[in-house]
């Protein structure tokens, strides 16, 4: 199945199976998908990243994280690059979700990531999702 915008396909899966409170969700992967999915979990959105080489193509699986109420770590995700308006920012414009409670992921010339990494860096780049 040909996906337009896969960055947005990823948020929508892991969005879909915090709602039906599973486990883990699995797509196929890519470098951007993967770096994502780094960000994610070193700030602590989720669990454990696995990928799997299967034919015809890698499969990323993510382990989804859970408070003690049963309700998902992640309440919202927001894609704010799509393909038909690119979104970018400078440093000065680096955006701050929910009040620093959530985290902006760019992508830089320096590779992907958060946006507080970004500003401390002070470099810029697409944005491409909020996370909180």
């Amino acid at each position: 199945m040909s996906v337009n915008d896969p960055i947005a396909d990823m948020l929508t899966r892991i969005r879909n199976a915090g709602m039906a409170r599973q486990a883990s969700v699995s797509m196929p992967t890519s470098k951007m998908k993967l770096a994502i999915a780094q960000i994610l979990k070193r700030e602590g959105f989720i669990a454990d990243i696995q990928v799997r080489d299967e034919k015809p193509c890698p499969v990323l699986t993510l382990s989804l994280k859970y408070n003690a109420d049963k309700q998902p770590v992640i309440t919202g995700l927001k894609r704010v690059s799509k393909p038909g308006l690119r979104t970018y920012a400078g440093v000065a414009e680096i955006p701050q979700v929910r009040g620093g409670l959530g985290i902006s992921i760019l992508s830089t010339p320096n590779g992907v990531m958060a946006g507080y990494e970004a500003w401390q860096k002070r470099i810029g780049g697409e944005v491409l999702c909020y996370v909180w």
